[in-house]
């Protein structure tokens, strides 16, 4: 495989991770839930290596920039919902996360056909990606206090990452209000 392969690869591998860690969280076995959190960190560790071997070997693609943040996406908003039905993650947390997370790639979708340009993740993004993995993390392995210290963490860089890249994308509304 050519090494500009390997961080879309990576991506790709976090994505086929899903399907496992759904079905391990789904049945509600608390051993079950450790080896979830195990594959959540395998595939959360894949998000970090993907984006630094790219950046490292100037391989970044269009297809990195849309399927990485996705891959996060699918692989986070998985697991919070099913924390939610442990009882672990509170539903609102949630639906602010998740609602966010809409937002933005509804925003992304516009940068896109407006100007053509793909949004890579930002710094505040990064953090709020960061603080969720690692939330979700202290939690499948039960270690409640934590991880909830961290949700609400993940909650708060969540909503100021969401504000970030409307604040940086504000052209695109200018109009609205007229």
């Amino acid at each position: 495989m050519k090494k500009e392969n390997i961080p879309n690869a990576l991506t790709l591998i976090r994505i086929g991770f899903i399907p496992l860690f759904v079905l391990l969280l789904s049945l509600k076995h608390s051993d079950l839930h450790v080896w979830a959190g195990i594959i959540f960190m395998v595939a959360s560790i894949t998000d970090y290596l993907d984006g630094y071997l790219a950046r490292k070997w100037e391989v970044v693609t269009n297809f990195g920039k849309f399927a990485d943040p996705m891959a996060d996406k699918l692989l986070v908003m998985s697991a919070l919902i099913l924390l939610i039905e442990l009882g672990y993650a509170p539903a609102w947390v949630v639906v602010v996360i998740i609602c966010r997370e809409l937002a933005v790639t509804g925003l992304r979708l516009l940068l896109v056909e407006n100007d053509g340009e793909v949004l890579a993740a930002a710094l505040p993004g990064k953090i709020k990606t960061f603080t969720q993995m690692l939330a979700i993390i202290f939690l499948l392995f039960h270690w409640t206090f934590v991880g909830q210290i961290f949700l609400y963490i993940s909650l708060i860089a969540t909503v100021y990452s969401g504000y970030d890249y409307f604040k940086g994308a504000a052209f695109l509304f200018k109009d609205t209000f007229k």
